[in-house]
């Protein structure tokens, strides 16, 4: 059986020089229309953003084509930042999709030439709803601009494809247009970071904005706990049987008294071997970072660091221990 023959042109060097012109080209054609857009942030964007701001429902973005794909794009910008919303196509509209729109809602439409078939017949529905009807095209003039409450003009100068055809310069417009206008909003709301990991509770930031130590600590029967009274060898044991590198060593009502680390075991050996049979109270670290469980478990990470420790012992506001963790739970749970 013989290989299939390679399908890939050999490339002059007059070729890749072309190749290369021809794609610096397009990213100045386009980072000369993103800057020019910044005339477009006028009276009309503010007064858009306006309508998004006080809407009682959700943004409705509508787009056909590659106008879809930045609408879609821009909704789901919307909803993880603050402002609820989502894509409809518009041929499904005419089809039914129209009853996912209501009277509370704000419609927001994408088309470059304002004149899109799938667009325009959607316009008297619209109007007898009565929602407002925020357009983005390059066409002040269009069906669709003359009919929006509010149009945003993003206006380029040519599309960076050599025929003039395919959207390039104008999609990359609408896409730096619509994330402004998705950013004004979510400064408007007052939208944080926890808010934003609300919204991406899988997500690295989610995780570390989100989980706190109560969330992963070891607790009850998992802690590793001995008394003062305790010898070093009893509380190797212990250490052992709860695999977390050290034990707390608390007084009767559980407060916390100390830890005891394999840190301090090597240190205490240093003296010989019969500090194994000295009572834990004796080679402790009595000093010991607590926290506490309503803590950030990426503050307790930044704690850690800060310290150059493996594990924290967890307390409550009477100092009586509640939990320990350790360095392990934090990698398991991505906080890292």
């Amino acid at each position: 059986m013989t290989a299939p023959e390679s399908r890939t042109l050999p490339l002059t060097a007059f070729d890749v020089d072309r190749i290369k012109r021809l794609g610096r080209a397009v990213i100045e054609i386009e980072a000369r229309t993103l800057a020019g857009l910044v005339e477009c942030i006028d009276d009309a964007f503010a007064e858009a953003a306006r309508h998004m701001l006080g809407c009682p429902g959700r943004i409705v973005v509508l787009g056909m084509g590659k106008s879809g794909h930045i609408g879609s794009k821009f909704a789901a910008t919307l909803a993880s930042t603050g402002t609820p919303a989502f894509f409809v196509h518009p041929g499904e509209a005419s089809h039914g999709d129209m009853g996912m729109i209501t009277a509370q809602d704000v419609v927001f439409a994408l088309s470059n030439s304002g004149e899109t078939d799938e667009l325009t017949v959607l316009i008297p529905l619209l109007k007898r709803l009565g929602v407002p009807l925020v357009a983005m095209t390059g066409n002040p003039r269009s069906t669709l601009a003359e009919a929006a409450t509010v149009h945003l003009h993003v206006r380029i100068e040519q599309e960076a494809c050599p025929l003039g055809l395919a959207p390039t310069s104008s999609t990359t417009a609408a896409l730096a247009m619509g994330d402004a206008l998705a950013v004004a909003l979510l400064e408007a709301r007052g939208f944080t970071q926890e808010d934003f990991a609300r919204s991406h509770p899988g997500g690295a930031l989610g995780r570390r904005l989100l989980l706190k130590i109560r969330d992963l600590m070891h607790r009850d029967g998992q802690m590793p706990v001995v008394t003062p009274e305790t010898l070093v060898v009893d509380a190797l044991l212990e250490m052992t049987r709860k695999g977390l590198g050290l034990t707390a060593v608390t007084d009767a009502a559980g407060r916390v008294l100390g830890v005891f680390t394999d840190g301090d075991l090597r240190r205490a050996l240093d003296r010989g071997a019969e500090v194994l049979h000295l009572p834990v109270g004796e080679v402790m670290t009595r000093r010991c970072r607590t926290v506490e469980v309503d803590m950030l478990a990426a503050e307790a990470l930044r704690i850690m660091q800060d310290s150059k420790i493996n594990a924290l012992l967890v307390v409550d506001g009477s100092n009586v221990l509640v939990g320990v963790l350790n360095m392990h739970d934090l990698l398991k749970a991505k906080v890292l």
